[in-house]
């Protein structure tokens, strides 16, 4: 019988000491959590993969601590799906793994099926969809550009200093606008530990200089960057999108219905924003055991 709660691990690999969260045994299903959030997110989802047979294994992300900063400096996509794939080793994965990313870790999600789809089951991406619909719906979609405002303020480097004042208020701000009504003040302290220390917030404002802006690049990764902007998972690929998600309109997640290949189902869910594991966790986790099992 599995615990009822998780227990923290240690695995260094690509030159990053994570920190994660583990909770059951069965196949690996690797859980990667976004901005501003922390691994604590993942636990209802947690255990209910538990339940179901699965050991799910929820990583602080590079530079999220208690995770290590790492030393190369570098945040851009590619170096999280990287991260992700070396996971998968540590932990010994196999090919009935699956890979679950929320927010930041959606786009890594989708680069570790790239990168590895022998690793790789089953896909299931949250809150920023796959393909190009973000991308476009930066140039040509002006709503979700005035949304995806904090974006370009976090190429400025005053926005360390902002994002740090009064107890990380801005990050409080950006939970409530992303998941308007919902009290998710347990995963916001979590998450606030998680960045509290100005390297750690430095980390993560990089993952958004590294994508926007002139953040450190591996160049050993640019083949995979590039196909990460073109190409989309030849895995079975879920996809689940908040209805009141504030950060990225439910317009963006349609375009991505109505442009992805066949191997991808986007679903909406309702009564949810951004957070939505943790606004539906009982949905969400029906829909992900659904699809992975």
């Amino acid at each position: 019988m599995s615990p009822t709660r998780p227990t923290a691990i240690s695995v260094e690999t690509r030159g990053v000491d994570f920190q994660c969260l583990t909770l059951g045994d069965g196949p690996l299903a690797l859980l990667l959590h976004g901005f501003p959030d922390s691994a604590h997110s993942w636990l209802p989802l947690m255990e209910r993969l538990a339940d179901a047979g699965w050991r799910a294994v929820a990583p602080f992300m590079r530079g999220y601590s208690p995770t290590s900063v790492p030393a190369d400096g570098c945040f851009q996509t590619a170096a999280l799906a990287a991260d992700a794939v070396a996971l998968h080793d540590a932990l010994g994965g196999d090919g009935d793994a699956v890979i679950v990313g929320h927010d930041w870790g959606a786009p890594a999600t989708y680069g570790a099926a790239l990168l590895a789809p022998e690793r790789w089951r089953r896909v299931v991406g949250m809150a920023v969809p796959p393909g190009p619909a973000i991308g476009a719906a930066l140039v040509g979609n002006l709503a979700q550009l005035k949304r995806s405002w904090y974006m370009f303020f976090f190429q400025h480097p005053l926005s360390d200093m902002v994002v740090a004042a009064n107890d990380l208020a801005y990050i409080d701000m950006l939970w409530n606008d992303w998941s308007p009504g919902f009290d998710g003040a347990d995963a916001v302290a979590a998450t606030k530990d998680a960045l509290r220390d100005p390297k750690n917030l430095a980390a993560a404002l990089g993952y958004y200089r590294a994508t926007l802006g002139d953040g450190k690049k591996d160049p050993a990764l640019a083949d995979l960057q590039t196909r990460m902007g073109s190409e989309t998972p030849t895995q079975p690929l879920l996809y689940l999108h908040g209805v009141n998600d504030g950060c990225i309109g439910r317009e963006v997640a349609e375009f991505a219905a109505a442009t992805s290949p066949a191997t991808v189902e986007v679903r909406l869910v309702e009564g949810a924003g951004h957070f939505l594991q943790l606004e539906q966790p009982k949905v969400v986790a029906e829909h992900v055991l659904g699809w992975i099992s």
